[in-house]
């Protein structure tokens, strides 16, 4: 059994809080948005992959290799997230939560122009907030519980409630 790298997991943690401290001020005011945190973020998390490997739950522990996982989702690089994806796929069960890869397949998907398998991208914003095509609509529920997600209706209702949408 690895043994955690405190080290790493916490400059993963700490990536992954300013990624979301930019995300929660650019909510209240669109100005903040500041892609040079994605851009910063995504070139050390390329650094960490390709030296040591995903940080998976055994090399950083559930919280870190979750935040490494955010990370990635906002990575500015489509390969480099279909390589992180890639990685992942490979990686034993137990490694990695499966809902963060199920997530990440989907946002793949959606940036290739194509249909989602678990129903957890959207586009837009405000009002205008629309859930990306999925592919085989009327089973999404069963892959979504296969990866350890809530039904898509209580995901969509929580999102909307999120974002004050109606």
């Amino acid at each position: 059994m690895e043994t955690i790298n405190k080290s790493l997991a916490n400059e993963i943690l700490q990536m992954a809080k300013s990624d979301q401290a930019m995300r929660r001020k650019s909510l209240k005011d669109t100005t903040a948005w500041d892609s040079s945190v994605d851009e910063a973020n995504q070139m050390r998390l390329m650094e960490i992959v390709y030296e040591s490997g995903w940080p998976t739950i055994p090399k950083v522990g559930t919280e870190a290799s979750y935040a490494a996982w955010l990370l990635v989702q906002h990575a500015p690089s489509l390969r480099f997230m279909e390589r992180c994806l890639e990685i992942m796929k490979a990686l034993p069960s137990g490694d990695i939560n499966p809902a963060n890869m199920a997530y990440l397949e989907d946002r793949v998907l959606m940036m290739r122009g194509k249909p989602q398998i678990y129903g957890t991208q959207f586009q837009g914003s405000g009002q205008e907030m629309r859930v990306w095509q999925i592919d085989d609509a009327e089973h999404v529920d069963e892959r979504r519980a296969s990866v350890g997600l809530e039904p898509f209706v209580i995901d969509e209702a929580r999102l909307r409630k999120l974002y004050k949408i109606t």
